[in-house]
């Protein structure tokens, strides 16, 4: 679905209602009610239904003829897809991004993997996650590629929060450490090899956490 210029009331609508889809606040199959929205962000239905179509274009809400705008729920397929998809795209954007990954990059990079084993809850755990892989993607220089990973980051997310709803102990991040140090080797192709396997095998843990 194509998106219409920007509209900041719009983007700030969309991204509100993200957010909460995306933490669980929001469930699966709820219906979002354009007068609603509208009222709780004092404005016309114009931005709410671009903010709707922001959210559609996301995979986070679905819409249907007659029956109105729903928060898309998901499968064990669809997580497969992400991880595969983020696999491969972030993977790409790393080789790209490598020849322009300054030592301050990535003692940034680092940084965030310090925070996430810091983590004292999920959401902060995976704030520093994503911080760690935009930190290394983001001198790719690709802003639609970007974007793509962004959006499929944060149905990561949205899995990740819908199987850790109870307890919480900050796992130790091996493979962000194997990232980095393969960075700083130089070895690009070690280092994309890593974050693949990586990713993939986040989606599988978060496919079997949201089972139990």
């Amino acid at each position: 679905m194509s998106i219409a210029k920007d509209d900041p009331l719009a983007v700030r609508i969309s991204r509100a209602l993200a957010e909460r889809i995306i933490s669980g606040a929001i469930a699966p199959g709820v219906k979002l009610r354009q007068d609603h929205v509208a009222l709780e962000f004092n404005a016309s239905h114009v931005p709410v239904r671009e903010a709707f179509r922001r959210l559609e274009a996301q995979g986070l809400v679905v819409s249907e003829p007659r029956r109105g705008v729903r928060v898309a729920g998901f499968s064990p397929a669809e997580v497969r897809e992400v991880a595969e998809m983020r696999a491969a795209l972030e993977s790409l954007a790393l080789r790209h991004a490598f020849p322009h990954l300054t030592r301050s990059i990535l003692n940034e990079a680092e940084r965030a993997v310090e925070a996430s084993d810091r983590a004292a809850n999920v959401q902060a755990w995976e704030e520093a996650n994503r911080a760690f892989h935009r930190t290394i993607l983001a001198p790719c220089a690709m802003p639609r590629l970007l974007q793509t990973i962004d959006d499929l980051q944060a149905a990561s997310a949205r899995f990740l929060f819908s199987g850790w709803r109870a307890e919480w102990d900050a796992p130790t991040d091996r493979d962000h450490r194997a990232i980095l140090l393969a960075l700083r080797a130089g070895d690009a192709e070690g280092a994309a090899s890593t974050l693949a396997r990586h990713v993939q095998r986040i989606g599988q843990v978060t496919h079997s956490r949201g089972r139990t």
